[in-house]
């Protein structure tokens, strides 16, 4: 799975590109807003795994080089 693709963004997007797509996505999926829908709730913890990876310099850096 791409986590770029997943929020989006260009690989070269900022961090703050990357957190104002997370943002966006999260609150679309999210489950309180989304009750019972398994979709969404999936969709979260996607959004969730890529937002963890990304959303740090470090991971983010790793996962760019296929270490991740």
């Amino acid at each position: 799975m791409d986590f770029y693709a997943l929020l989006g963004v260009a690989r070269t997007a900022s961090a703050a590109d990357v957190e104002r797509a997370y943002r966006r996505l999260a609150r679309r999926y999210h489950p309180g807003v989304n009750p019972g829908d398994r979709v969404a709730e999936e969709m979260y913890r996607q959004v969730q795994a890529a937002f963890f990876v990304l959303g740090d310099a470090e991971r983010r850096l790793q996962y760019d080089r296929g270490l991740v």
